[in-house]
């Protein structure tokens, strides 16, 4: 799927060769027009059933395709180890976020939007993000020992539902003129299992040192965007993406190290993730 993914993101984003645009066409600017601009909107007598016709004898196309790639960082928010939750009281954790256990990640997109009116989209994305840990971390003691471990990757893949509001076009420097816009989205995402690996306390393995943290789950997830657009041709745009984005809490890991009575009970009772992406994004109309 990561390959279906990047691939479908690379096409969308290419607005060269494979789309037949290019050229000249790099130069495209949104005219100062109703409806999309000189970038989605052409003027005819007739529309294809694909298209719908406006007031002022503009037509605009429904259906796009998208595609992104880009990095996304963790943030502060949201609370990875619990440590202030201890049940055993010769636990001394500290309190680690998802900033503290990842560096940045990938992430990359793909996915189709429907105009709903000139200034409206709805769309159906698809997506997966990875990070890498941080490497070894010293979480705190049991007893008098030290705890160190290092986290398995964060892997995770989706799809939500977004609605996205443009602005009018306006002039702007480099890529001639952009396109504003704001969009929310809601979605699912399954979180792949997260462990402590090459666990060791006192410097001795726990166990076979790799213990589970959270459970292979379907989490909620949301995200707040922003970002603009610029025409590379008639039917294709390129732009820029940010915002912030919560994805759910996993169900913790109650088993081994981890259950009822057992030493590190309770420290593993969060993992909510809010994150920034920063995205390249492409999209082709039809």
């Amino acid at each position: 799927m990561r390959k279906l993914l990047l691939g479908a993101a690379a096409i969308s984003l290419s607005g060269c060769s494979f789309l037949g645009i290019g050229g000249n066409n790099s130069h495209y600017a949104y005219q100062p027009a109703p409806a999309y601009g000189g970038g989605y909107a052409h003027t005819g007598s007739s529309c294809h059933s694909r298209h719908a016709v406006m007031a002022n004898g503009q037509c605009i196309s429904r259906f796009s395709v998208e595609g992104g790639i880009g990095v996304e960082s963790q943030i502060g928010g949201g609370t990875f180890i619990t440590g202030d939750d201890a049940v055993n009281p010769a636990a001394n954790i500290g309190e680690f976020s998802f900033k503290d256990a990842y560096d940045p990640g990938l992430r990359a997109e793909a996915g189709v939007s429907y105009a709903i009116n000139p200034y409206t989209k709805v769309s159906a994305t698809g997506f997966i993000t990875e990070a890498k840990s941080d490497g070894n971390i010293a979480f705190g003691t049991v007893g008098a020992q030290p705890l160190t471990g290092e986290f398995s990757d964060y892997n995770a893949k989706g799809i939500e539902m977004g609605v996205r509001r443009y602005f009018n076009p306006a002039p702007a420097p480099l890529v001639r003129s952009m396109r504003p816009y704001i969009e929310g989205r809601v979605g699912a995402t399954h979180v792949d299992e997260i462990e402590i690996r090459n666990a060791q306390l006192g410097g001795v393995n726990i166990g076979t040192g790799t213990i589970g943290l959270y459970e292979s789950d379907w989490v909620p997830s949301a995200a707040g965007l922003i970002g603009f657009e610029s025409p590379l041709s008639a039917r294709s745009t390129i732009g820029i993406e940010t915002g912030l984005r919560y994805t759910g809490k996993p169900d913790s890991n109650t088993n081994g190290q981890f259950a009822p009575g057992a030493p590190l009970e309770g420290i593993n009772d969060g993992g909510a993730r809010w994150s920034v992406p920063l995205m390249l994004r492409g999209r082709y109309r039809f």
